[in-house]
């Protein structure tokens, strides 16, 4: 099944765009629907305007063309469906779950809807809803082997996961209970710098030669790493609260998932982490992007070596529903074996979720909250060691997935998961708890950061040319110590060249 546009003209009847409609009010909607000739003529070629941006990967200008379409004529299957594959590429999966779900209450036979209603759910960890769809697929488009195969893995990831939901106990051992590292031994032939019992430079720096070119460390130096940071990032405060000092300058960086090459451009511009150059990594270092364990290596090692100056806050995809889909977990096998991915998944269940940086900024991954009570002190007191995954719903899972919004109040999440939150809502948090602002990731900036929020919600984004065809630049936040405001500094930048292996090559068959 192809993940193009469609560019037939079909004409099977499809409801206004709200995305709240349920199924049976999307068919009276679309029963009662006569465009114009004039009408019809002229969202055809708003659809054919959009289906050239989608080529191009110009989403953002694809969805709207493809709502100008629907707004003229909403009784054509393919506009909901391509506008639904627009969504599924800009990310916003909740959406693209109403579209596609409109355009098969318009039309259950256009094979392409279940489709990408599939793949909208599989992207959000709705494996056995996705798993519904691509069977109806299979049944609509017996012949297609594209088809099949998804079908195949999603089975696969379902039962996959329904075998470890069942052998799962409430308290599971530690992972690196397992480990025997004195009894591990590094060949003779290895021929890198070896790794005692504390971190040095010399191997941070061997292990980034070793990485750009191609290489990997001896499994024993993972778990050494990964053993270390977990003890060091589990003992911090689930809100590590950051002093910058007269003589240090902190960066702040988004998003870097995996994207190997361009974290080092980062550094090769801005300089690697020290104690005067300290580093706040604002979750999400993994998936999609093919060289997600060099990356987080690096951080960990960084953090073994200064671990007062480089700082990790846990994203959404340090997670293992997200792990397991969209390319670590596949990544740890391949490259070192499924013990690495165990002891990566529980390291990451014990990152932080938080950072508060001199009093002034409050930066996490996600964004803000479902209730205005909540507080600086409640994200303090959160034991984010009773549960390992977020789940979702809860504390955890807000400050993971949530998004801003421009409209007032709250809204419901364009992912799917999570909520979105407005202004105001963000005007209050910041003045209930003493803020300037606070700052985020989690999404896409063309032009690498956003200021929002009447300056009070800043997004941050540190991975350029996202999966090699957003475009978008890059971007990290510098605040020095001397200034006594604490300003933020903004440095964008642009991808670089990177070995010729795609994104997304470890991920699940399904997303790919």
């Amino acid at each position: 099944m192809s993940d193009a546009a469609s560019t037939s003209s079909e004409a099977s009847q499809s409801p206004i765009s709200s995305p709240t409609l349920s199924t049976s009010t999307v068919a009276t909607v679309v029963e009662n629907m006569h465009p114009s000739q004039e009408d019809i003529d002229k969202a055809a070629e708003f659809k054919n305007g959009a289906n050239a941006h989608l080529l191009k990967a110009n989403y953002e200008e694809a969805i709207n063309l493809y709502t100008k379409a629907i707004e003229l004529d909403a009784t054509k299957v393919v506009y909901w469906a391509n506008r639904a594959q627009a969504y599924i590429k800009s990310e916003m999966y909740g959406l693209a779950v109403a579209d596609a779900s409109k355009a098969i209450a318009i039309d259950p036979n256009y094979a392409k809807s279940y489709y990408r209603r599939a793949v909208a759910y599989a992207a959000i960890a709705k494996p056995k809803d996705a798993l519904k769809d691509f069977r109806m697929l299979v049944k609509k488009a017996p012949a297609d082997k594209d088809a099949r195969a998804k079908l195949a893995e999603c089975d696969k990831l379902v039962r996959k996961m329904a075998f470890e939901e069942a052998i799962a106990v409430a308290d599971p051992p530690s992972a690196f209970e397992s480990l025997e590292l004195e009894n591990m031994v590094v060949e003779e032939g290895y021929d890198g710098v070896r790794l005692s019992e504390e971190m040095t430079e010399e191997f941070v720096q061997d292990m980034v030669e070793r990485f750009k070119n191609g290489k990997t460390i001896h499994k024993k130096y993972v778990y050494q790493i990964l053993k270390a940071v977990k003890d060091i990032v589990y003992n911090e405060p689930t809100m590590v609260e950051i002093d910058v000092k007269e003589d240090q300058v902190l960066t702040v960086c988004g998003d870097t998932h995996g994207q190997f090459f361009d974290v080092l451009e980062i550094f090769r511009r801005n300089g690697t982490p020290s104690p005067q150059r300290p580093y706040l990594f604002n979750g999400d270092f993994v998936d999609r992007g093919s060289w997600s364990t060099e990356v987080a290596l690096m951080f960990y090692a960084y953090k073994w070596l200064y671990p007062n100056h480089i700082f990790l806050n846990r994203g959404n995809h340090e997670t293992d529903d997200m792990n397991k889909i969209y390319g670590f977990e596949g990544e740890c096998k391949a490259k070192y074996n499924e013990l690495t991915f165990k002891l990566f998944s529980e390291s990451f269940s014990a990152l932080p979720l938080a950072c508060l940086i001199g009093g002034k900024y409050f930066v996490l991954h996600g964004g803000l909250f479902s209730d205005d009570t909540i507080t600086l002190d409640d994200v303090r007191k959160l034991n984010r060691h009773a549960r390992r995954q977020p789940g979702q719903e809860g504390l955890m899972m807000e400050m993971l997935w949530t998004d801003p919004q421009p409209e007032p109040g709250r809204g419901p999440s364009k992912r799917g998961v999570g909520l979105q939150f407005g202004p105001d809502i963000t005007k209050r948090f910041c003045e209930n708890n003493g803020l300037d602002a606070i700052i985020r990731s989690h999404e896409v900036r063309m032009g690498g950061y956003e200021v929002e929020h009447d300056g009070r919600c800043v997004t941050i984004f540190s991975a350029p040319n996202y999966c090699d065809q957003q475009g978008n630049l890059g971007a990290w936040i510098k605040i020095e110590g001397k200034d006594k405001d604490l300003k933020m500094n903004f440095e964008t930048f642009t991808a670089v060249e990177h070995p010729k292996l795609p994104p997304m090559a470890y991920a699940n068959q399904v997303m790919r």
